[in-house]
């Protein structure tokens, strides 16, 4: 299994997408709609960083109120942390877990192909424990 097929079962949901030049507090808006906890801020069609509901934490401790009337470019994560498609879903869950974060762009060959959250790949793993449970009981049963 990898990145790929998480991102196949999903059917063809738009990305989610921001620019750099957006005020914070229309990220605020647009996670609160989606009911979504990070954003990929795209330049010129490249992920330059990420937008998470950890960044406005922080940024509200530090700049309160004002910290909504600021840019995305200047208080996204960035260099942002990417996996391929062909990454395996067990890898980007190693990853995350080094790197503490809770969602990966997806980009292959320089393209945003995909998001994902931490929750996707739990949610593909479990699904593949279950179906390898399934298998294994009904393999010892028509023993």
């Amino acid at each position: 299994m990898t990145i790929a097929t998480i991102l196949q079962g999903r059917g063809d949901n738009p990305i989610i997408s921001i620019s750099p030049g957006m005020a914070v507090v229309e990220v605020v808006a647009l996670l609160a709609d989606k009911r979504i906890g990070a954003v990929p801020v795209i330049e010129q069609e490249q992920v330059i960083g990420i937008m998470s509901e950890r960044d406005m934490i922080y940024g509200l401790r530090k700049d309160g109120a004002k910290f909504l009337d600021r840019e995305v470019r200047d208080v996204m994560t960035a260099p942002v942390i990417t996996v391929t498609s062909d990454t395996s879903p067990l890898e980007a869950l190693a990853m995350m877990t080094r790197r503490r974060i809770r969602h990966l762009p997806v980009v292959d060959d320089g393209v945003l192909v995909g998001f994902v959250s931490i929750g996707d790949l739990v949610k593909a793993r479990m699904e593949r424990i279950e179906g390898e449970a399934a298998a294994m009981r009904e393999y010892i049963q028509t023993a």
